[in-house]
């Protein structure tokens, strides 16, 4: 990914135009406000009162945000004497202006006078506060005219302002009811507890779980459901044992239940990704640290002029709940480097720590139908994981339970042979991919000491004495399993026996075991339809009143016309039969 200095200073004045042109191209249009530049920001800000708002057209909240920040604008900007200024800077343009003035989240508005920082706006992002806040920051030049009522008045208003966007302004763990649940957490960005006061493990998560919300104070909502209150609104969100971890991205999107660690520093991870922007601006020269960084992740070129499938990408990337991350650019030299079409809009999917793609996804300039979209969010579901892991407790419901649904090839090794083990599965699983296997298939290699009940219980996995790993290809998502390849020889750990043993399951020319006895497969299938009969009542108690009550009319009508059409006709026969 080296590329001489000649070539980079040649393309140079493209890459500025281009990202100088990106405001253009995405969601958030500031034309009409006044945008700061790294040459033009210290002289704009060095006299009067600055309100700058730093913002990425990649976030979700900067767009929400956007007509209120007009609105405040166009007032300020047409009074003869405002005493302050607004503006702001594009941060995924001008990265390193940003971080140089302490930005850490989007949108982050900072008062400056004179050039110098005075603060960060910390209060909620509603039109009165923010109102309130300038008025009261402003230093007029000439007698101030009674634009804004008394600030006792601005007092009161402050009061009665409901934070809608602020996020966690407390920095506490906010408790939820059945009134409040539904509209909190289709706000969005809400990671939820629901626990019961009596389970142990529920008394030893909460101190962990107050000090995630003192954390993630402006940035996360950290909430909880006590069950034993609330046990309906727990039901119904499907909550079966306690504690259980939710997210909810809200803005129509769907949940996702939190299934890694519980240390306070594994929780602070979670919460930092999907509290952060959906996508990141990504520069050339910072390509070759994210790929070192990260096991996955994934970048969208899109040309400097703007594609709507791009903010399509942006939509689609909200079921990844920020992992892994998704990177952006409208750099030539990536285009140049992958031999793509300089207009054209790719995705592009970064695995294993491999500069070369393992995955294209060549985007229309408009998703037109839902059919579309849904193909565009099952290709970034299908690509999130690695060719390869080391199956943990830590990781084991993001890679068994994954909302794709993969083939998970498990490789069952003991502890003394882990790490010559990995480095052979690494190698097959890398054949896989660069062979273009399905996306969906995952090697994972597990710590047979360690797991060998489980996989016992499950696989028939049983440790032998020469020590050999053994190898099963789980479709843990029906609880099914393959121990042998097409030739139906036991799978061994080479690329030929497990690439054939794939793709039987794959095509379905190889008979699938079953990880449930009979007994318990009839068990798991009545559960689930007595689950379905129970949510169907709480959900719609009326209508299933109404159908009980119907199919009961229905019963005792065919019975009675049974009966007496029975008792009608021996009385009929009885009569035929006297003789008077």
């Amino acid at each position: 990914m080296r590329v001489p200095s000649c070539l980079i200073k040649l393309s140079s004045t493209l890459l500025v135009a281009s990202f100088a042109l990106t405001v253009a191209a995405v969601p958030v249009d500031s034309a009409e406000l006044l945008v700061l530049t790294p040459d033009n920001f210290d002289p704009t800000i060095s006299q009067g009162v600055w309100f700058i708002e730093h913002f990425s057209p990649y976030c979700g909240h900067c767009r929400k945000f956007l007509p209120t920040w007009k609105q405040l604008a166009e007032e300020y900007g047409s009074m003869a004497d405002p005493g302050i200024h607004l503006a702001q800077v594009n941060c995924a343009v001008h990265g390193d202006l940003c971080t140089q003035h302490g930005v850490t989240g989007y949108p982050q508005m900072n008062l400056y006078r004179n050039g110098q920082f005075v603060e960060s706006y910390m209060q909620s992002r509603a039109y009165d506060l923010l109102n309130a806040y300038i008025s009261s920051k402003a230093e007029l030049t000439s007698a101030p005219e009674p634009a804004l009522p008394p600030a006792a008045d601005r007092e009161v208003a402050r009061e009665k302002v409901v934070a809608q966007d602020d996020l966690n302004p407390n920095g506490a763990v906010l408790s939820l009811t059945d009134k409040t649940f539904r509209q909190t957490v289709e706000e969005g960005h809400v990671f939820v507890k629901f626990f019961a006061p009596w389970c142990g493990h529920c008394k030893k998560l909460a101190p962990t779980w107050t000090q995630l919300a003192g954390q993630m104070q402006h940035k996360l909502t950290i909430a909880e459901v006590n069950c034993e209150e609330h046990n309906a609104l727990c039901r119904a969100e499907g909550v079966t044992g306690f504690p259980m971890l939710m997210y909810y991205s809200g803005d129509g999107g769907d949940k996702m239940e939190y299934t890694s660690g519980r240390k306070l520093e594994q929780l602070k991870a979670f919460a930092d990704k999907v509290s952060g922007p959906a996508v990141q601006q990504i520069k050339y020269d910072e390509f070759e640290e994210r790929v070192a960084e990260h096991p996955v992740f994934y970048l969208l070129l899109h040309p400097a002029y703007g594609s709507q499938s791009s903010n399509d990408v942006l939509e689609a990337a909200k079921v990844l709940f920020g992992s892994p991350p998704v990177y952006v650019s409208t750099s030539r030299l990536f285009y140049e480097d992958l031999t793509l079409d300089p207009d054209s809009t790719a995705l592009l999917a970064f695995k294993d720590h491999d500069a070369a793609p393992a995955a294209v996804y060549n985007l229309p300039s408009v998703l037109a139908t839902s059919g579309e979209k849904e193909l565009l969010v099952n290709w970034l579901l299908r690509n999130r994981l690695p060719s390869s892991v080391e199956l943990d407790s830590d990781n084991f419901q993001e890679v068994m339970n994954a909302p794709h649904h993969p083939l998970v090839v498990l490789v069952a090794t003991p502890s003394s042979q882990l790490s010559g083990t990995a480095a052979r599965v690494q190698k097959i699983a890398r054949q896989w991919k660069d062979a273009k296997g399905d996306a969906s298939v995952t090697f994972a290699l597990m710590d047979a000491d360690k797991w060998g009940k489980w996989l016992k219980s499950m696989y028939g996995v049983k440790a032998d004495a020469d020590g050999e790993p053994k190898v099963v290809v789980a479709d843990h998502s029906r609880l099914l399993y393959y121990d042998v390849d097409q030739a139906g020889e036991r799978i061994k750990l080479t690329p030929s026996s497990m690439f054939s043993a794939v793709n039987g399951a794959l095509s379905g020319s190889t008979r699938p075991k079953h990880s449930e006895n009979m007994v318990e497969r009839m068990a798991r299938y009545l559960n689930g339809k007595l689950t379905d009969i129970e949510w169907l009542v709480t959900t719609y108690p009326w209508r299933t009143a109404f159908f009980f009550a119907s199919g009961l009319a229905l019963v005792v009508f065919i019975f009675k016309r049974l009966v007496f059409d029975q008792e009608s006709r021996d009385y009929q026969m009885r009569k035929a039969d006297r003789l008077d």
